[in-house]
């Protein structure tokens, strides 16, 4: 662990007569990456503003090395009393380099901030790519960021993680997307009942080493009198038995995901094959040749998909994309511009946004959920105790009367996903749900909607949450396409990475290679051969490429074996991940020598 740049030694804070941090010690050192982590409601944000210096606490001492430049991106920015976005952005500057206005400029662009826009009338997203240029413009030695990926699309907060890696400074993460957090931390906080634990590995290693630590306090516990250890299992247990079945879930996402692969073609085009199939409302939505434009510009255009009962579809791209429209479109809440769309029969929708309209102050949670009648909860054909169903949405029996006015934002999220799930449907709509939860609350609607027996259609940018969900994905690029591709999004990318390589090899046979005279001088003088360590990897990577085929074949063919699962499924498992990883490596490696022979022949041109 580097040297501390900042300390915070045997805080306090309470809120009322309840303890949120108790004698919490934390340290940061120079140029750590660090993610902080725990439940929504424990005080994570709360714990990221005493960092800052924005709040103190009841007692302790927050030290700050002198000299060191702090920054923070709060989850809710507030931009008045700026006329324009820029110059909110140019406040983050030091004051003495006020006058350097252009490093703004360059943030703008890159995170697509209009900024002549007025505050007052900027949309929230905007305003976070605003906060999030403000904090990054002054260049601090600890950056602090609260939720930054929050209601921004993948594009952008893949800029976002190319940036931060190349950060020379310290930063301190809070987000709920898994795959930020595994892209960047190299240690994990734990705020945890008041206390901070550390783990000085990457995100990647979190989730084991929480459950070694609920397993190791549900052994110390024994020791306890019955009544304690009866309070706590379900806070110090749940999540762990949650997340382990969850893995049985994901072999069976796989499984689909592989039988979905062989329907999804080509661009625009799906062909379902019906053998075999309950033909009678086995059909959700078929398009045929769909269009929509928006004030002249082309947002989808000749689209078709069949999507039918049971399948899972993710709609992925940048915001502005036409995505919401795409939906809506879909569901016949917008007319198509050109082509048909047959919507099955006896459909029940169920959307989910995250709004919570529904959700008033003075009402308890016992409100929400029975609508003021009663203790107990009709889903679907199921009668349940509302004490019961709480306990199965993370929510301990004893708030049942907690008015919604004391609940955090992750809670009242969670609360609507209680009141939805609900209420019957066959045809489950979810438009960005993953915004404001915590990774547990993520679990949970995860296995949720592994249990749920109709389709849905998922809107999001979380990229880990839609490899867990979904068995295809439809993506608009921005472009005015739509795609529709087998799998999650790391499945998307894979796949587009390998049509990537098709147009490349088309373009080397039409030998539109780029000549060396269009290279910058500078750089045509650095070489005119490859050098000896890329010669040497481009000689032995076909003796690669063959080894790893062949050993693909021989795994497909394995697996292949239709009898394999029920003689030895833990086989079978081992070597659908292994096969899966042998494809990483094989596209990786047939990338790099296309890279090689490419940049060989430039050289040599």
């Amino acid at each position: 662990m580097a040297p501390p740049i900042l300390s915070l030694k045997e805080i306090d804070l309470h809120w009322g007569a309840d303890p949120v941090l108790d004698k919490l010690e934390m340290h940061i050192g120079a140029g750590e990456r660090l993610c902080l982590v725990g439940r929504n409601g424990t005080g994570k944000s709360t714990l990221l503003k005493l960092v800052a210096g924005i709040i103190e606490g009841d007692g302790g001492e927050r030290w700050v090395q002198p000299g060191v430049h702090v920054a923070y991106l709060p989850q809710e920015p507030d931009a008045s009393g700026y006329e324009s976005l820029k110059e909110y952005i140019v406040a983050g500057l030091p004051a003495d380099e006020q006058d350097q206005t252009y490093r703004a400029d360059v943030l703008i662009e890159d995170l697509s901030v209009p900024g002549d826009a007025d505050p007052k009338t900027a949309s929230g997203g905007e305003l976070r790519r605003a906060a999030l240029a403000r904090t990054l413009i002054g260049e601090p030695d600890l950056l602090l960021l609260d939720e930054p990926t929050n209601h921004m699309d993948i594009a952008t907060i893949e800029w976002l993680e190319n940036y931060l890696k190349a950060w020379r400074g310290a930063m301190v993460l809070i987000s709920h997307d898994r795959t930020f957090l595994a892209n960047l931390a190299t240690a994990c906080l734990w705020l945890d009942r008041g206390k901070v634990r550390r783990l000085d590995d990457g995100f990647d290693k979190f989730e084991a080493w929480q459950d070694k630590v609920y397993a190791e306090e549900a052994d110390a516990l024994k020791k306890l009198d019955k009544v304690i250890k009866e309070e706590t299992r379900w806070s110090v247990e749940g999540i762990s038995a949650r997340r382990t079945r969850n893995q049985g879930r994901l072999r069976r996402l796989h499984a689909m995901r592989d039988e979905r692969r062989n329907v999804v073609k080509a661009q625009g085009q799906v062909n379902i094959s019906l053998a075999g199939a309950d033909k009678s409302g086995a059909r959700v939505i078929e398009a045929k040749g769909i269009s929509k434009s928006f004030e002249g510009r082309t947002l989808f255009s000749d689209f078709s998909i069949r999507i039918n009962r049971g399948d899972r579809v993710g709609i992925i791209g940048p915001n502005g994309a036409g995505k919401s429209t795409l939906l809506k479109v879909l569901l016949g809440e917008l007319a198509e511009d050109e082509g048909t769309i047959i919507r099955g029969t006896n459909l029940e929708t169920l959307l989910i946004d995250q709004k919570r309209a529904d959700l008033k102050d003075d009402m308890t949670i016992m409100d929400v959920l029975t609508g003021g009648r009663g203790e107990w909860m009709h889903i679907g054909d199921e009668t349940k105790h509302i004490m019961s169903y709480l306990k199965d949405f993370l929510f301990d029996p004893s708030v049942a009367n907690t008015p919604v006015s004391a609940l955090s934002g992750g809670e009242r999220n969670r609360l609507l996903i209680a009141k939805n799930f609900a209420r019957p449907s066959n045809l489950m709509v979810l438009d960005e749900p993953t915004n404001d939860l915590d990774m547990d609350t993520l679990d949970l609607l995860q296995e949720v909607l592994a249990d749920y027996k109709g389709t849905i259609l998922l809107v999001s940018h979380d990229r880990d949450f839609l490899d867990r969900v979904v068995t295809s994905s439809i993506v608009l690029e921005g472009d005015g396409t739509a795609v529709e591709y087998a799998g999650g999004y790391s499945d998307y990318v894979a796949q587009k990475r390998l049509s990537g390589k098709a147009e490349k090899s088309d373009a080397k046979a039409s030998a539109k290679v780029v000549s060396i005279k269009d290279v910058p001088a500078r750089q045509a003088k650095k070489a005119s051969k490859l050098s000896y360590k890329d010669q040497r990897e481009l000689d032995s990577l076909p003796a690669e490429v063959e080894t790893l085929s062949h050993q693909i074949n021989q795994m497909e063919a394995e697996l292949g074996d239709p009898e394999l699962y029920a003689k030895d499924p833990n086989r079978f498992s081992a070597l659908s991940k292994e096969l899966e990883a042998k494809r990483d490596e094989l596209d990786e490696k047939e990338m790099r020598w296309l890279e090689l022979e490419e940049l060989k022949e430039s050289l040599e041109s």
